[in-house]
């Protein structure tokens, strides 16, 4: 597969995966799972021909997502991974061993 993969084509296999807007590697690697579960022909309940064209679809669908994730670029400045703070993380780089906050 080809590194430059069109924005209809993300699209189209976001929502064949039933991934939301934001999804880690373990969702995408689950929702994957789950559909081929679903659809590989030997476990599919409906025709064959239907079974077969699905799994093609989940799996070419899985490799648009994965290729583009590979070539994402991800941001690790300090206000994007601010946005990723626990709530417990969040209060100490606010308020710190303040003992009016601290623990007792």
């Amino acid at each position: 597969m080809t590194t430059s993969i069109k924005y209809q084509d993300i699209i189209d296999a976001k929502q064949l995966l039933n991934l939301p807007d934001r999804a880690s590697i373990k969702e995408i690697k689950s929702n994957y799972r789950a559909l081929i579960n679903k659809w590989h022909p030997d476990k599919c309940k409906e025709n064959d021909e239907k079974c077969n064209e699905m799994t093609r679809k989940i799996i070419a669908a899985y490799d648009i997502i994965i290729t583009y994730c590979n070539h994402y670029k991800y941001s690790f400045s300090t206000e994007e991974i601010r946005t990723h703070l626990s709530a417990e993380e969040w209060w100490f780089e606010r308020f710190g061993n303040d003992p009016l906050w601290g623990k007792f």
